[in-house]
């Protein structure tokens, strides 16, 4: 495993792991410039919770390799022509740009910042999985014993599709006085069996993940990227019987990531939140949920769903507010199996 000390100090090694900018959201929240790709001076030195003076003074120190992964000063022209693009309105006559690359690139540099230091272990954590995560095999795979239950499930499933319906086809063919009642036994037949075959190939997906060690299951959900986390919750929904699950997430969501209906019809509304384990929750973003969750969606069961924990302010306001926590150590119980009790 790369180690922090090593990462410092080796351009070559900084080099290796650049494109993994993702890193910088999971610890937190990086805002933009309305380009929605550049960020100033001022607004790197906020995020590293450092001054402005000690990060220009790294960039001093590291001005080629800065450069060389996106840092640039504009004047003149090109700045003109950036701030009329991007509606920056301001009359400083040079302006500094980073890349989320050039942030990452900082971050690999900044000694005396603990956000950095925290976007450096996250960074860490994940090439060391990446480097152990074994390939998927098919062979290997497929070659598995299938659990009792599975088998039980095909067999069932078989004997609907092969026996069971062929047998009402052949009554509704024969029968006129009760055909009408006959054909609604065979859907619902029909209906369990689809069931069935979803429930078969959902385990299928599951089955690898489900059963690995806990720290590395966690450590498999933290390298998923936001898109990827939301369909993981969504599938959790589904497989506890929710329906019409819809994932929402992006510019339109409107402050909600996931909608659907538990199995009993009530309107759901989940917000999937994926920060750095050593991060927390805090309660503004709980209350800005409670207000999409509440009043533009009208849910009935509000799902706050994390990555990492929750401040006591976070649980107090999500207590008042009628929303449901889903931490770090519950999260882990859903995926590997345990049904949430807001759902039931």
């Amino acid at each position: 495993m790369i180690n922090e000390a090593a990462l410092l100090e080796s351009k070559t090694l900084r080099d290796s792991v650049l494109e993994r900018t993702d890193v910088l959201d999971r610890v937190k929240a990086l805002s933009l410039l309305p380009d929605g790709m550049h960020v100033t001076t001022a607004m790197v030195a906020t995020y590293f919770e450092v001054g402005v003076k000690t990060l220009e003074s790294l960039i001093e120190d590291h001005k080629q390799e800065l450069e060389a992964n996106g840092y640039q000063v504009l004047t003149g022209t090109p700045l003109a022509l950036f701030k009329r693009a991007s509606g920056i309105q301001s009359r400083s006559r040079a302006l500094a740009l980073f890349s989320r690359r050039t942030v990452l690139n900082v971050a690999m540099l900044l000694r005396d910042s603990e956000v950095a230091r925290q976007v450096r272990t996250y960074l860490l954590n994940m090439e060391d999985l990446a480097r152990t995560q074994p390939v998927d095999n098919p062979v290997h795979r497929d070659a598995a014993s299938p659990s009792l239950d599975d088998r039980i499930d095909q067999r069932i499933s078989h004997v609907l599709g092969r026996t069971v319906v062929p047998m009402f086809n052949a009554l509704i063919e024969t029968s006129s006085e009760h055909r009408r009642e006959l054909i609604a036994l065979r859907s619902g037949v029909q209906r369990i069996e689809r069931k069935l075959q979803q429930h078969n190939a959902r385990l299928q997906r599951l089955e690898g993940p489900r059963h690995w060690p806990l720290a590395r299951f966690m450590a498999h959900m933290d390298a998923m990227s936001g898109r990827e986390f939301e369909e993981h919750v969504a599938q959790l929904l589904r497989r506890d019987g929710c329906t019409a699950v819809v994932v929402r997430g992006g510019g339109g969501d409107r402050g909600v990531d996931i909608t659907g209906r538990t199995p009993d019809g009530r309107h759901i509304a989940v917000q999937c939140k994926r920060f750095a384990p050593y991060v927390s929750v805090t309660s503004s973003h709980v209350q800005k949920f409670i207000g999409a969750a509440k009043v533009l969606y009208n849910a009935d069961v509000a799902l706050y769903v994390a990555t990492c924990t929750f401040t006591r302010d976070a649980m107090n306001v999500a207590a008042d507010g009628g929303i449901t926590l889903v931490d770090r150590s519950l999260l882990a119980a859903w995926s590997r199996g345990t049904e949430l009790s807001a759902l039931r």
